[in-house]
Formats: C-alpha cells, sequence, structure tokens
C-alpha cells in the first residue's frame, strides 16, 4: 500500500513537472522547476484547496445535504409518489410548481 501510495505521488509529481515545464516558461516566462519543486506545489495546492470532490464518511455515517425535493419525497406515501411520479416534468417549471404546492399546503 505505502509503495502504490508513493508511486502515484511520484507520477502527479513527474506530470506537474513536465506540465510547467513545458507551458509556463513560454506562456508567463517563468522558470523550470524541479522534481521536488512539483512535489511541494502538489502539497501546497492540496492544503490551499484540499479534496474538491471526494466526500469521506466518518465513522461510516453519512451527510446529507439538504435536499427540499428529497424530503418531500420523503413525507409522501406511496400513492402520491406513484401519482408524482407519473405526473412528473423536469426543469425550473417543475420546480417552481412542486415548492408552490408545497406552501400552499402549509397556509391551508
Amino acid at each position: 500500500m505505502p509503495i502504490g501510495f508513493l508511486a502515484i505521488v511520484a507520477v502527479f509529481s513527474a506530470a506537474v513537472m513536465l506540465l510547467w515545464n513545458w507551458l509556463m516558461p513560454a506562456i508567463f516566462g517563468l522558470t523550470t522547476i524541479c522534481f521536488w519543486q512539483a512535489l511541494g506545489l502538489l502539497a501546497l495546492c492540496r492544503i490551499l484547496f484540499g479534496h474538491k470532490g471526494r466526500r469521506h464518511h466518518f465513522g461510516g455515517m453519512r451527510h446529507h445535504h439538504h435536499n427540499p425535493i428529497r424530503e418531500k419525497w420523503l413525507k409522501m406515501t406511496p400513492e402520491e409518489q406513484k401519482e408524482f411520479l407519473k405526473n412528473r416534468r423536469f426543469g425550473h417549471r417543475f420546480r417552481r410548481e412542486f415548492f408552490q404546492n408545497d406552501e400552499s399546503e402549509k397556509q391551508e
């Protein structure tokens, strides 16, 4: 496992070094970098930008983001869900009508 991880880090560092040395001097007039500087650049990017697009579940717990459509779906009876699927429409018009119906039910 550690050897595979080190190999992946080495490949990414080499790719960063090659791309930097190919593009940056020609485009921006910057100097070339060595392998270790590329590795440091990867580490800096990791510190600054973190894991975008990856979700980690600590302790096996899943953290759900607020999803109003999912919440409304879970409150529906099986008959309401079937009717909803039968009459479903996509896009902004659907969402607007879906939530207007929800708001009108709250007011009654």
